[in-house]
Parts: C-alpha cells; sequence; structure tokens
C-alpha cells in the first residue's frame, strides 16, 4: 500500500527535487503540492495525505505556525525540511515539540547517499500516530521532589530517537533539581544539541548541558550527548565518574551512539545505574541495553502505545534487554525510585 504524501515548499525547484527523491521509493506516491501554508490547507483538506513535507521557511504563515494548527485540528505525520544550521535549530527543535515525525536536512538532497533517508522517514511517519497540541506531552506522574536524595554512586542513562525530544521533555519535566546525574543520547544533527540542551535547560529543574569531555558527573546536573562525529561514554571510578568524548565509526547506525554509551555504563557502573530506552526508528540502544541488564542496572523501555516509533524500545524488548515496558508519563518516578538513597 503506498503512503500518500503531500510535498509543500515555496520552491518549485525545491518541490521538484524532493518528488524526485520521493520517487525513488516504490511504496510513496506524492499526490500533490503546494507552495504556501493557506494552498497546503486547502490540499490536505482534498486529499487527505498520509505524510505531509512541510518547508519551515515559507512567505505569509510560516511552516510553524502551520504545523502548530494542522497538530491542533488535523493531526497529521508531518516530515519537516529545514537548513539545518545553528541558526536553524530553535526552529527545527520548535517543530518537534509540536509533534512534526521529525527534522530533514533540505542540503541533504543534493547528496544521494543522505537523501535516501528521506523516502525512509515519509514511510515510518505514516505508522505513526499524528500528535495533537492539545493531547501532548501528558503531565508525568508525580515523582519526589523536595527532599529527593539520590542514592551515593547511582546514575541515569538515556537513549532517544524520533520522538525523543517531546519524550525528553516530558522526561526530565518529573526530574527534582536534585535528581542523580544523567546521562542521554538523542540523535540529531550536530547543529542541534546545544540548542536542545539549553532549551531543556529552561524549561526542566536540574541543569541540562552538552556533555564535555572530562566533565565530572554530579547530582541535578544532565549530560547530553553532542551530535557530531565523537560518542559519549562514562569512564572513572565510582566516586568520580566523568564524561569522555571519543572520535570513531558510527555503531549501530549512529554517531553518538546509545550502544556506545550503554556499553560504557554497564563497564563502569554496573548496578548504580538506571537505564531507559524511549522512542525511535532502528535498534541503537538495545544490545548496550541487554549489557546493562547483565551487569545488575535496572532497565526500563518505553511502551508501544506510548512511543511515537516503537522501534529501539521493540528490539530491546525481543532480545530481553529490558525489565519493564511501561508509559512513557510513569518512567521518571520509576528511575527516580530505583536511585533513590
Amino acid at each position: 500500500m503506498s503512503v500518500r504524501t503531500l510535498v509543500v515548499d515555496d520552491s518549485l525547484t525545491m518541490q521538484a527535487l524532493i518528488q524526485r527523491t520521493l520517487a525513488s521509493d516504490p511504496h510513496i506516491h506524492v499526490v500533490g503540492t503546494a507552495s504556501s501554508a493557506e494552498e497546503a490547507r486547502a490540499r490536505i483538506k482534498e486529499l487527505d495525505p498520509d505524510v505531509v513535507t512541510l518547508d519551515i521557511e515559507m512567505p505569509g504563515m510560516n511552516g510553524l505556525d502551520f504545523l502548530e494548527r494542522l497538530m491542533r485540528l488535523r493531526p497529521t505525520p508531518v516530515v519537516m525540511l529545514s537548513t539545518l544550521t545553528s541558526e536553524g535549530a530553535d526552529a527545527s527543535i520548535a517543530a518537534l515539540e509540536l509533534g512534526a515525525f521529525e527534522c530533514f536536512d533540505k542540503l541533504a538532497l543534493r547528496r544521494p547517499d543522505e537523501a535516501i533517508r528521506l523516502p525512509a522517514l515519509v514511510r515510518a511517519a505514516s505508522g505513526s500516530r499524528g500528535r495533537s497540541v492539545a493531547a501532548a506531552p501528558r503531565a508525568p506522574e508525580p515523582a519526589p521532589q523536595a527532599d529527593y536524595t539520590p542514592r551515593d554512586q547511582s546514575m541515569i542513562a538515556v537513549g532517544a530517537s524520533t520522538g525523543g525530544v517531546e519524550a525528553l521533555i516530558e522526561l526530565l519535566s518529573g526530574f527534582p533539581a536534585t535528581c542523580p546525574p544523567t546521562v542521554i543520547v538523542q540523535h540529531m544533527p550536530p547543529s542541534f544539541t546545544a540548542s536542545f540542551a539549553a532549551r531543556l535547560d529552561r524549561l526542566c529543574k536540574p541543569s541540562v548541558e552538552e556533555a564535555r569531555a572530562g566533565a565530572v558527573l554530579r547530582p541535578g546536573k544532565v549530560y547530553l550527548a553532542p551530535g557530531g562525529d565523537q560518542h559519549l561514554e562514562i569512564a572513572g571510578p565510582a566516586n568520580r565518574r566523568y564524561c569522555r568524548l571519543l572520535a570513531g565509526p558510527k555503531a549501530s547506525g549512529h554517531q553518538p551512539s546509545v550502544d556506545v554509551l550503554f556499553q560504557s555504563v554497564a563497564r563502569v557502573a554496573g548496578a548504580d545505574a538506571v537505564g531507559a530506552i524511549l522512542t525511535g526508528m532502528g535498534a541503537d540502544g538495545a544490545e548496550g541495553m541487554l549489557a546493562m541488564r547483565q551487569a545488575g542496572s535496572v532497565t526500563i523501555g518505553q511502551d508501544e502505545a506510548s512511543s511515537v516509533v516503537y522501534g529501539m524500545p521493540a528490539v530491546a524488548h525481543r532480545i530481553g534487554a529490558v525489565v519493564q515496558q511501561m508509559p512513557l508519563r510513569r518512567i521518571a518516578a520509576r528511575l527516580l525510585q530505583e536511585c533513590r538513597a
């Protein structure tokens, strides 16, 4: 069955390039195009597409404003197209918060080895649930706050991919300012992670920052792996664990990789650590989570019903890496409970 797709971009040249890229996949059928938000609204009503590709920058109503209205009035899977520069990072992260399935770099359309990722995203988006702004995110279950003290040497490790921006905002909103040291790999472009860390820092009680080489893990701090050509690992003795950034090839198809982080946590922290694998395409993190469980860590997987894409947590569950699956809104409280003094 074909994925019926509407392409929205104010540039006719870009429309043609997107259509040509999507046409390489026999399971995708471009049912129409639109050059403005107003035209897109009419085409969506007329064609009822399965997926919309949407340009962030358009004349008149911009892509973000249109996305917000679409998700509120007619939730539809959307892949945003943007120039993934540092200037566009804030807008792209805002789009992901509003419910966009994923953001894709327009410049990658001119690089055949990278352009093939767009049809894969559109196919995956068609199997996701369009998310209404009015309905999400749901408030997490109450977690310990004022008197919370983490157990000595305890720590939390989290991995996420597609859908992870919303999921991490919801997860960390349940963390107190005195949370255990927390390390996170979220798959996103290099230009995004500093902006996303700053966004999380503004929204959440703990201090959130991009992980730096040598940064010592401390309670009340969350460390987000920087995007780019390095992996984040944890190293050091139990009383002074620190972040280590290592150059190297992709692992499990990603850089940074959740597997690399989780495997280091298994080696260094073992039963002191608690892990969570959240929504995402693919299998990154499953083997690393299995290593954590075998080392004595409690491991939690996001359940299918609350995942935008039940890929990474599904594989982790299938290979026996997950101690328990649960809805996203319950995960923060469980992680904190496992680390409480």
